[in-house]
């Protein structure tokens, strides 16, 4: 079928607010859930980092696919399928083995759908980091949405419901899978494209890929303890909810001015400003855990953190991945990030967290933040923006 702009952009809007209604229940909630059922801390991290590690291998594979086959319709269909699947077992087991499995399953073709959607939005837009920042905010208005009632709805009936929740999100995210068009045919200029290796040699790519990793390496004492962290200081679970909800309404903020953003500032220098933020962000957390108006301001950070931080690395992305190379791009970035980053964070996280303490483990966060911020000062070039 053609694909119609005004359909097809409806039709992904609604799969970033479902896909992202998931993460608002999976990030702040699921590290609750495991410690409510007694597991320690080292189990702790490695089921929360499951998610990252599927990102790391999983959506290559499916992106192989996509770019072979062409049939990307049918891949997010199976995707949808198989996760709603895989977390349906989350009712019946409650064991380490048994979630891990089960989660393992579920993320395994939930990983295949996000580097093939956005590939897509990219490809609708022509690269424009602006224009898909407004459609992507539909992604963070479902994770507000699902982070804030979910803190509300396990205050009034118990953590033990999340499993029930997870399911009902991702069957609306299985529906809106199949509402998805198929990508717009790559331009004939992008036939004789670079090879693959050729692309992943360029050094503008491998310090963006090598600085995102460092990025998502930064977030695992945040995306793995958070929640516990700051409930162990006293915050309730409607706290938790309206705490993530606040860093994406944040994120949503910066979303919809992007386009002024990006207008009045280079790239590199954006993307240079998350790494410095991020480090500031993870400061605050650590020593300001007893006061809700520094969680508060650190929480605004993510709006850096995240939002600006994925928004320009995908326009460097889709400067270098064209045409038959698009999935493929779109896979290793989510790998290299999302994936590596954040699974070997979360673990060492996990890891960590007993011997040194919650806030020394932000501390370490800190520095690895700056850490990319100098790569990225150093490795990135200078482009000369127009007048």
């Amino acid at each position: 079928m053609p694909f119609k702009p005004a359909a097809g952009l409806f039709a992904i809007g609604g799969f970033y607010f479902c896909y992202f209604a998931f993460t608002g229940l999976f990030q702040p909630y699921w590290g609750v859930y495991l410690a409510a059922l007694s597991f320690p801390a080292w189990q702790i991290g490695i089921l929360t980092s499951l998610t990252q590690i599927n990102r790391i291998y999983a959506p290559a594979i499916w992106g192989w696919l996509a770019d072979r086959s062409g049939k990307r319709s049918l891949i997010l269909r199976i995707a949808g399928i198989g996760g709603v699947s895989g977390f349906f077992c989350l009712l019946f087991v409650h064991g380490f083995i048994g979630i891990f499995a089960a989660v393992w399953l579920a993320t395994f073709f939930w990983s295949a759908a996000l580097p093939l959607v956005e590939g897509l939005t990219m490809a609708k837009l022509k690269g424009d980091s602006g224009r898909y920042a407004r459609v992507r905010v539909w992604g963070s208005i479902g994770f507000v949405v699902s982070s804030v009632l979910a803190g509300y709805w396990m205050q009034a009936h118990g953590i033990a419901t999340l499993p029930m929740v997870v399911v009902l999100v991702m069957s609306g995210l299985a529906i809106c899978a199949w509402l998805l068009p198929e990508a717009p045919a790559a331009p004939a200029s992008h036939v004789h494209a670079a090879g693959f290796r050729q692309i992943i040699a360029r050094r503008e790519i491998q310090v963006v890929f090598g600085c995102c990793f460092l990025m998502l390496l930064s977030h695992g004492p945040y995306y793995s303890f958070y929640s516990i962290f700051i409930t162990a200081h006293g915050a309730a679970k409607s706290s938790i909810g309206w705490l993530w909800a606040l860093g994406v309404m944040a994120e949503v903020c910066v979303f919809l001015i992007m386009p002024q953003l990006t207008a009045r500032w280079s790239v590199r220098g954006l993307f240079l400003s998350c790494f410095a933020v991020a480090g500031a962000r993870w400061l605050l957390i650590g020593f300001g855990v007893n006061s809700m108006a520094l969680l508060m301001l650190a929480q605004l950070g993510h709006a850096w953190s995240f939002a600006i931080c994925h928004a320009t690395a995908m326009t460097y992305v889709h400067k270098h991945f064209a045409g038959p190379h698009q999935g493929k791009g779109q896979a290793l970035y989510i790998g290299a990030s999302f994936g590596l980053g954040g699974s070997i964070g979360g673990m060492l996280a996990g890891w960590a967290w007993e011997p040194l303490g919650g806030t020394w483990c932000f501390v370490l966060g800190a520095v690895v933040a700056l850490l990319g911020w100098l790569i990225a000062a150093i490795g990135l070039p200078r482009v000369p923006r127009p007048a």
